[in-house]
């Protein structure tokens, strides 16, 4: 159970991916036709998509997973669930050969499920159609950024009282996270309705927690074997939709993609924040709908 909040605002049926351990995963699947699955990140969950969804799934197959500890998905304690990088990775391993997608399919990710959702794709690289990069990363920190002061004091054991004890980090996200437009009331209410208590809260702690950031650190080795193989996808027709406002992933983490995919038809929003599919929703879902349909 969640806390409530309005379901017009995502009025797609319930689906669950059980990963064979009891613990489950909630998932959006709407429509017929291309699968397109988009990746959500931290402290979002397939709510962030729900725009995305209705705009494709007239003649596509819109697939958005919540990852564990996230959104509708189960919320186990950490003695139940390693809440790592690997986990995250294997996970959507296993929900995309669980969900049986034979034909190659559009990813759409943002936050950290570039760097989950990507880790999987330069492993199959055939399998992979399309590509909409939206404010995250599949590489390590550019040397040119440093970390973040918010994320680092989320590492430390004050700023974990503050996210599990009063939810800090997804109730922050809602109000710094666009920067052109303010976050209407109901719609932030969806975003933390989900992350209602101190164990509700584990995951958005524990994915600031996990970020690798050096040599020697737990899943720093997918992080540098993903951006090592990024060139598996330079034949991959790219969108890129960037917020110039994020804090995190800003313009340093755009050069690297551009670096690595210097054919990438790229949307920069001077204006827009990390939530760029709300800051900027009113351009950037129409070109994301025409990039998914263009043969």
């Amino acid at each position: 159970m969640v806390a409530s909040f309005d379901q017009r605002l995502f009025p797609f049926e319930r689906n669950y991916f059980d990963r064979g351990d009891g613990v489950r995963m909630h998932y959006v699947d709407e429509g017929q036709g291309p699968p397109v699955v988009c990746v959500h990140g931290n402290p979002t969950w397939s709510f962030y998509y729900r725009n995305v969804v209705t705009a494709l799934m007239a003649d596509h197959r819109v697939i958005a997973p919540d990852h564990v500890g996230m959104g509708l998905s189960d919320k186990p304690g950490g003695d139940r669930y390693g809440y790592a990088l690997k986990d995250r990775v294997d996970d959507f391993e296993k929900f995309i050969n669980f969900m049986d997608l034979t034909k190659p399919l559009a990813l759409v990710v943002h936050d950290w499920g570039g760097m989950i959702a990507l880790a999987w794709a330069v492993r199959h690289p055939s399998r992979v159609a399309k590509l909409v990069i939206l404010n995250t990363a599949a590489f390590p920190l550019p040397e040119d950024k440093k970390f973040p002061w918010a994320l680092a004091l989320t590492r430390t054991p004050v700023g974990s009282l503050l996210v599990r004890g009063l939810n800090a980090f997804s109730w922050t996200a809602t109000r710094v996270a666009m920067t052109h437009n303010a976050m209407p009331a109901e719609v932030r209410r969806a975003y933390t309705a989900p992350y209602d208590s101190w164990a509700n809260r584990i995951a958005t702690l524990r994915f600031v927690q996990d970020i690798p950031l050096r040599l020697g650190a737990p899943g720093f080795d997918i992080i540098q074997e993903t951006a090592a193989n990024l060139h598996k996808l330079a034949a991959v027709p790219m969108l890129i939709g960037w917020g110039g406002r994020d804090f995190v992933f800003d313009d340093a983490f755009l050069r690297v993609w551009q670096r690595n995919f210097p054919t990438a038809e790229v949307l920069y929003f001077a204006d827009a924040g990390h939530y760029v599919l709300e800051d900027a929703a009113l351009e950037l879902i129409p070109r994301i709908a025409a990039f998914i349909r263009n043969d």
